[in-house]
């Protein structure tokens, strides 16, 4: 997520395409018997000729903005054959199974789908940084190769041709009847992701895939100090607690052969919504910050940690109170655990609100956000614009509220509703993201400033000193 390769960018071998301006190394054309003289007389007369030297390949190559209308092109035509496709498939199908059959369809791939339109959205944050100057790669503690904002839309963009694809496949042969091949879709799928997450050898951004796979590991185990990208990520996944809970019921589906098998009560099934793992994996995420909180309490002894970690607990009763409503009875369950669910629901939204306006953003410290190096007009609509602070804090306020629906598994029978708050829900963060690092950078530079100032003082301490002696 944070890494990869770059290649330097004033490298003199490297040119614009398209561009007519071509350097040589004056040290290339010296050699023996006047060689030098030759290779330019060869370069000039093909010049002349209109040979095939590399200035002219060059001009004879598509223009970028070319390239990518094309590629945008090709996308959308690849969209619309996929919805083509879904949509004459889903029709085959009568109209009783259709809705459960979509459902499901949807319970294998919506956790890709959210996935994806995180990393995104993470390219655009990552955009917006290095037009504005700010440093995340100081700030996240990264080294040379991490990945540029194209190259994590490079990855969004396979992302977002590969899951649908293989949704399309599904759809299709299971309507005509290949349900063995169907079933097989989202098996393979699961294990190709896993395969490039872990694939060992140095190729797919193989630096970033470890710092990823690392960040997890600290995060899953806090045995060691909390850098700002652990709990920066581990932040990001309380977010995605949907594709998590989605996984792990895909995977039981696809452990326990279920897999395309439309004939099944939801709630009664081991992986519908009885089963114990949902608000376990729904808490997870939650509790994995906690530990965070009291690691940095015990590193630092700041009482404001203690603090943070009280904000994750509040998250606890709401996913379990909610998961209750499958083990009690339904008079129970509206008189004494509705109540109480609904308490604890405002305590969690109600405190998160808080912690993020003062503390994870500070809000009376911006001065970087949306402010880039060279004028922009994306930059001038934003930057200091007093409705982007009112919409930040009012949707972020709205967010933190009806993403209690999601946390609750008891209101997660219309999947459609469900998917569209988990995906503002990654809104929200997307949003959360630019204000958090801001803070985090303005703090990094107002301690510099103060090492500075504290190394001038001890100067002239020490040359009032010396005079003095002198």
């Amino acid at each position: 997520m944070f890494g990869g390769l770059a290649v330097p960018a004033n490298s003199p071998h490297l040119r614009k395409s398209g561009s007519r301006t071509y350097v040589y190394d004056l040290d290339d054309f010296e050699g023996e018997n006047g060689a030098d003289e030759s290779l330019l007389n060869s370069v000039e007369v093909n010049d002349m000729r209109g040979g095939n030297t590399p200035m002219n390949a060059a001009a004879m190559m598509p223009s970028p903005i070319l390239l990518w209308r094309f590629k945008v092109l090709l996308f959308l035509i690849w969209g619309c054959i996929c919805c083509k496709v879904g949509w004459d498939s889903v029709m085959r199908m009568s109209a009783d199974k259709r809705d459960l059959f979509l459902y499901e369809a949807f319970l294998y791939f919506n956790p890709l789908l959210l996935a994806a339109l995180m990393v995104w959205l993470w390219g655009i944050n990552l955009w917006v940084f290095a037009q504005g100057g700010a440093n995340y790669a100081k700030i996240f503690d990264l080294d040379q190769n991490h990945l540029t904002h194209r190259e994590i839309w490079k990855c969004a963009m396979w992302m977002t041709i590969i899951v649908p694809t293989s949704m399309t496949a599904y759809i299709y042969l299971y309507s005509h009847g290949e349900v063995a091949y169907a079933a097989s879709q989202p098996v393979l799928l699961y294990a190709a992701i896993v395969m490039v997450l872990i694939f060992p050898f140095d190729i797919f951004y193989f630096s970033s895939r470890y710092f990823f796979l690392r960040t997890l590991w600290r995060i899953v185990f806090p045995l060691q100090a909390i850098s700002f990208a652990d709990f920066f990520l581990a932040d990001i996944l309380t977010s995605m607690v949907k594709v998590f809970s989605d996984l792990e019921r895909s995977v039981c589906r696809m452990v326990h052969r279920q897999v395309a098998t439309i004939a099944w009560l939801e709630a009664d099934s081991v992986c519908g919504s009885h089963s114990v793992a949902i608000p376990l994996v729904l808490v997870l995420p939650y509790l994995f910050r906690l530990n965070q909180c009291l690691r940095q309490y015990k590193d630092t002894g700041e009482k404001t940690s203690l603090l943070n970690a009280l904000k994750y607990s509040t998250a606890v009763p709401v996913i379990f109170l909610s998961a209750l409503k499958y083990h009690v009875f339904p008079e129970r369950w509206t008189n004494f655990y509705r109540p109480l669910w609904l308490l604890s629901s405002v305590v969690n939204s109600s405190y998160s609100f808080y912690w993020d306006l003062t503390r994870d953003w500070d809000l009376s410290g911006f001065t970087r956000i949306f402010k880039f190096s060279k004028p922009n007009l994306f930059s001038y609509m934003l930057h200091g614009r007093r409705w982007v602070y009112i919409w930040v804090i009012g949707s972020n306020l709205v967010l933190r509220c009806t993403w209690t629906y999601k946390l609750s598994a008891h209101l997660r029978h219309n999947y459609l509703t469900v998917f569209t708050i988990a995906a503002l829900e990654i809104f929200r963060r997307f949003q959360w993201i630019f204000f958090r690092v801001e803070n985090e950078w303005n703090k990094m530079n107002n301690k510099s400033h103060m090492q500075m100032s504290e190394m001038s003082n001890e100067e002239e301490k020490l040359l009032h000193s010396m005079n003095y002696n002198v």
